[in-house]
């Protein structure tokens, strides 16, 4: 009882099994520097196509807290012709896309611009199918070699448990409702 009230506070986990957190993800791939994961997880009542293509949408909005990530302007509530159409070197919130498979996974590493900020940084959004539609997963992988960037990691930590989240939370809700609104 105690070790689950502690792992609800953990930072580093949101709402993920004990084999989603210990599982191999695309993004361990791209880190050659000691890093942490940070995993967060939601159900979805939508089928996969659906949940994948609205983590296409990345490419176009942040959709977790507009005010903080997206200047004040609201990610896109349908979604946008073509932003489905994904290829190597992308740009996908702060980072470019590195790898995707089509209803399974969107990879990316962080971009040029925004390592000196972040540091060593991967990401994979992962969807498989679940009893009652999809299982969305977002792993965060962040490197850390010094004492300064492991605590940039941790403050990164908290605030993802934040942002990570909402987004997840944001992507179910509108995924949810494209998938009704077709009768899937």
């Amino acid at each position: 009882m105690l070790i689950e009230r502690l792992r609800r506070l953990d930072p580093r986990v949101w709402n993920a099994t004990p084999e989603e957190v210990a599982d191999r993800y695309p993004c361990d791939r791209y880190l050659t520097v000691p890093f942490r994961s940070f995993v967060r997880a939601v159900d979805v009542a939508a089928p996969v196509p659906v949940v994948y293509r609205w983590l296409c949408q990345l490419k176009v909005a942040p959709y977790s807290y507009d005010l903080v990530d997206n200047l004040g302007r609201r990610s896109p509530r349908t979604l946008t012709p073509g932003a489905e159409k994904l290829a190597a070197g992308q740009k996908f919130l702060i980072f470019t896309v590195a790898e995707f498979a089509l209803d399974d996974h969107l990879t990316g590493v962080i971009a040029d611009r925004h390592r000196r900020s972040y540091g060593e940084v991967a990401v994979t959004y992962r969807v498989s199918p679940a009893p009652q539609g999809t299982r969305l997963v977002g792993r965060l992988d962040v490197g850390a070699s010094t004492t300064f960037e492991r605590a940039r990691r941790s403050a990164l930590a908290v605030g993802d448990a934040l942002m990570g989240r909402r987004q997840l939370l944001n992507i179910k809700s509108l995924a949810e409702a494209t998938a009704r609104d077709a009768g899937a």
